[in-house]
């Protein structure tokens, strides 16, 4: 499966970094904490080892463990990133439908809400997670349409989400359920709820990422009919710092 490109670039505009820069044929991220998606660095074309050995530098004195993002056919950068002793991190799914996919069931009363800016009870669900404010921050830096998401069950907080749309396209980010809410159909409700926000917002995809090792959110988007699109892996300097 060949990834399109352009979901790369929705991506960014709707998880974005704080500082982004090149440095020759190599894009730098400064993340400031918000992790591997804004703290990982791509490439432009063909680069040498004197090239990843400058990135590397950059990103050290960013205070940041040289990290890289791989791309659909970007085969010979992987390997030469493992002859350095990267480590794959983190392999991802790309997962994509029609909003109105999620939009013929109707979602019960008072189970999810759109918001726009967090309140503070999804701050803290979040923060159960591990979604801390470094994160949080990261949705506070995103522009165009964007909202959270948060859902209840038995009259109590159960979830909260981020959406936020680029080039027609819809993403939901950092889809977080408490413990004792999980599987009761939360996140199916979430998901109908962001394929609500999308179609008013004239959205054309509504997109999530999410790691190959979870099995369980995987299922979920599998069972919700999406369609998977693409992926991408991380590969990470261990003891780089």
């Amino acid at each position: 499966m060949s990834t399109d490109p352009r979901y790369y670039d929705v991506i960014g505009a709707t998880w974005p970094c704080a500082r982004e820069f090149t440095l020759g044929p190599i894009t730098l991220r400064e993340g400031l904490g918000g992790g591997s998606r804004v703290s990982s660095a791509t490439i432009n074309g063909p680069v040498t080892d004197s090239d990843i050995g400058a990135a590397e530098a950059a990103m050290r004195d960013m205070g940041q463990v040289p990290m890289f993002m791989i791309r659909d056919d970007e085969d010979e950068l992987d390997t030469q990133l493992a002859e350095r002793g990267y480590a794959v991190k983190d392999p991802v799914n790309l997962w994509s439908c029609p909003p109105a996919l999620l939009t013929d069931v109707k979602i019960p009363p008072v189970t999810t809400f759109c918001v726009w800016k967090p309140l503070a009870i999804q701050i803290e669900i979040w923060a159960t997670g591990g979604i801390g404010p470094s994160r949080v921050a990261i949705m506070e830096r995103a522009k165009g349409p964007k909202t959270s998401i948060l859902s209840r069950g038995n009259e109590q907080p159960a979830g909260t989400a981020f959406c936020a749309m680029h080039d027609g396209v819809a993403v939901v980010h950092a889809l977080e359920i408490l413990p004792h809410q999980r599987r009761k159909g939360m996140g199916v409700w979430m998901m109908r709820q962001a394929a609500l926000w999308a179609q008013d917002n004239g959205a054309e995809e509504l997109a999530v990422m999410c790691t190959k090792r979870n099995e369980g959110a995987n299922g979920l988007y599998a069972s919700l009919g999406m369609g998977s699109v693409g992926q991408y892996h991380y590969r990470i300097l261990p003891n780089g710092d």
